[in-house]
């Protein structure tokens, strides 16, 4: 293995809370060393100087979807791995939504098929096991045979409708010691609404979804796991009130974790008006075409007091981390009226650059908060232990040019599908190298 020192590189590492300007040695898959100034090297290595660069620890998503096996004009594992690769993604976790879904040991089996014959040099994928058979919703999957072969934990990425199923399963995985995440959504409050229910989604006549469909679920979860002690997940946070559920949840000693999607940090429902006034100046998005089908997601982006409530929850830690929950689909998939688009966005390219201009250099966060809630606490939500910049940790490292342009375009994006509300924009912020052993 070759050896590389780079020299005066920004080094973030929220294992230590170290946030300063340093040389860097690596050789054979570990870092030798991290000082002020490394004068003396190997005369093999391989110098660079990385003035203006970031070196942190690989990011970690907790959950995204794959298309393969079974949708592939989606994304294939090689496409969606490349997308994470090229965002800074070391670690990938991705629910069990494909076709046969991850429900059993066959369909597990095959999974991990299609993972053998991955391109080596990939970041780690990890994979969730259905909580229910089919994912859907109606009775227990195989999950005493899926937690001894190696799934990250259980997850349909789906609602669960049904709370007398949601206590037994709670009870069932606690003595398997395996992640259970949760989505909280009350399918029948929501109905077929396709917008964050207020002001804006009214004047733009589409059907509102309201925030207790997600908070009155919720209350459902925390009570259950109250009950079982089960340690939880919630998945995709996405109101005021629900960071005020989880917040009363933790101080009470529950053991719950949670995470909101990256879009909902940068967005609201503004942002589907194509009206800057309606997103209340809190939008990352420079330019955007009204009822864009890319902006229907699943919860719906919030409303500009929700946005505001995420931010400040991440940064207090009352939610744990930042997911992407990459979701693709094709161009004719998406090409529809906004109401009838199935909901998702491609996101594993775009995240970090989105963020760090969206919240680090807005003075929202610092820059190692930001890497802490993409990287450390996502590990550790999956039962992981995090990547460190420290000697004699493996190298599992990305290397980042915060003002590198590059146009989001069918030629730039790993991914196969295009599915993004930035498509034709020029972002700055590019992952230009990774280091994964």
């Amino acid at each position: 293995m070759s050896r590389e020192l780079l020299q005066n590189v920004r080094v973030l590492d929220p294992v230590s809370g170290s946030d300063r300007i340093a040389d860097i040695l690596i050789a054979e898959g570990d870092i030798k060393a991290v000082e002020e100034k490394i004068a003396e090297f190997p005369a093999d290595t391989e110098v660079r100087d990385c003035r203006g660069l970031i070196l942190g620890p690989g990011l970690t998503d907790i959950y995204s979807h794959s298309g393969e096996p079974g949708f592939e004009d989606r994304e294939t594992l090689e496409s969606l791995m490349q997308a994470a690769a090229a965002g800074g993604f070391t670690r990938v976790a991705i629910l069990p939504d494909t076709s046969p879904p991850v429900d059993n040991l066959a369909g597990l089996a095959l999974l991990q098929q299609h993972i053998r014959n991955l391109s080596p040099g990939l970041p780690r994928l990890y994979y969730w096991g259905a909580l229910t058979a089919g994912v859907k919703g109606q009775q227990m999957a195989e999950l005493g045979e899926l937690a001894s072969c190696q799934v990250v934990g259980f997850a349909d990425g789906l609602p669960l409708s049904n709370p007398a199923l949601v206590r037994r399963l709670l009870e069932y995985i606690q003595p398997l010691g395996k992640s259970v995440a949760l989505w909280p959504c009350d399918r029948t409050l929501a109905g077929k609404g396709a917008a964050r229910e207020g002001a804006v989604s009214v004047r733009l006549g589409l059907p509102g979804i309201p925030a207790s469909a997600e908070t009155s679920a919720l209350a459902v979860i925390l009570e259950l796991v109250a009950s079982a002690g089960t340690p939880v997940h919630i998945m995709r946070v996405s109101t005021a009130r629900s960071v005020e559920l989880i917040r009363d949840a933790k101080a009470r000693g529950l053991p719950v974790t949670a995470s909101v999607t990256w879009m909902h940090l940068l967005l609201n429902v503004g942002a589907i008006s194509g009206n800057s006034q309606d997103s209340g100046g809190k939008n990352a998005l420079t330019a955007s075409l009204p009822y864009d089908p890319n902006l229907r997601l699943e919860p719906p982006l919030g409303n500009l007091s929700d946005q505001l409530a995420l931010i400040q929850a991440v940064k207090d830690g009352v939610i744990d981390a930042i997911a992407i929950d990459h979701n693709p689909h094709t161009y004719e998939e998406k090409t529809v009226a906004f109401a009838d688009s199935p909901p998702g966005a491609i996101g594993l390219e775009l995240a970090l650059p989105l963020l760090w201009h969206g919240l680090v250099e807005t003075g929202d966060f610092s820059a190692l908060e930001l890497w802490r809630v993409l990287s450390t606490r996502p590990a550790v939500c999956l039962g992981q232990t995090p990547a460190t910049v420290a000697p004699g940790a493996s190298a599992e490292l990305i290397l980042f040019d915060p003002q590198m342009s590059w146009t989001v375009d069918g030629s730039s994006l790993k991914s196969r599908s295009a599915n993004t509300p930035w498509l034709g924009q020029q972002l700055a912020g590019k992952v230009v190298q990774s280091w994964i052993y």
